[in-house]
């Protein structure tokens, strides 16, 4: 187990998912674990109610469906469906609406989805996606790529405290895929993925999902940085240690 999930974090995103189900085949025994702890690009269903799009993710399925966060129906129909208790589905309305709007801000488009569920009596999680497509072809307002992905999975688990607090850990991940194909850039691919926690303990006078809004906020902004120090710097340094830039190359040292 610790192998397979040592091989999936060095699999680039658009491979997991046959890399998974290759090890699912080899692993049958650790299905579930396998399952439960690898993240996969997420993928997009329509809402026939309404006519919205939304996730498709591990957090929102039963058996072979899949719930939608704006009508609370699964897709395809499904009777017996796991469903959030009815001040869980406020509040996961709630977040729906107000994710949208910090999509818009920072994504500049996109899609997303938030999902919430019990836990136990004294705690519940909520489940915060965005995906966003950058290719010429996605709903990216740029454009600019031949092949852009940016999936971002955020996974909170609210614990009540007492005397008015509430304990919460937030699990991040972010997988990112960048192809370009054109004459002036020429043809380049690079794609990975990045995990990072969080817990804090905060009160809940302005409610719980300020508390979560800012939590993702900060945690999205650290993991923009190393993203860019990480994938785009290093990716820099070698591509110009490798091949220098022109300018570079007519350069002289002084003289001594």
């Amino acid at each position: 187990m610790e192998a397979a999930m040592g091989l999936m974090r060095r699999m680039p995103p658009k491979h997991s998912e046959t890399a998974l189900s290759a090890l699912l085949t080899l692993l049958p025994h650790h299905s579930s674990d396998l399952l439960s702890q690898v993240d996969q690009p997420l993928q997009v269903l329509c809402d026939v109610d309404n006519g919205k799009e939304f996730i498709l993710c591990e957090y929102n399925r039963d058996a072979d469906s899949y719930r939608s966060p704006w009508s609370n129906k699964y897709h395809p129909p499904l009777e017996d469906g796991a469903m959030p208790s009815i001040e869980l589905r406020k509040l996961e309305i709630e977040a729906n609406e107000v994710f949208t709007i910090y999509r818009d801000q920072y994504y500049e488009g996109g899609i997303s989805s938030v999902y919430m569920w019990e836990d136990d009596e004294d705690s519940f999680v909520g489940c915060f996606l965005i995906k966003k497509d950058g290719s010429k072809t996605g709903h990216g307002r740029r454009g600019f790529l031949q092949e852009g992905a940016w999936d971002a999975i955020h996974v909170i688990e609210v614990r009540l405290e007492d005397e008015g607090t509430a304990s919460y850990c937030l699990t991040s991940t972010v997988m990112l895929s960048l192809t370009t194909d054109n004459n002036a850039a020429g043809t380049f691919s690079l794609s990975g993925s990045i995990r990072r926690q969080m817990k804090m303990k905060l009160s809940v006078a302005e409610g719980h999902l300020c508390n979560m809004g800012r939590m993702i906020e900060e945690m999205e902004s650290k993991l923009r940085n190393s993203l860019d120090q990480v994938y785009f710097g290093k990716t820099k340094e070698m591509v110009c240690t490798l091949r220098p830039p022109s300018e570079v190359l007519h350069m002289k040292l002084p003289d001594k």
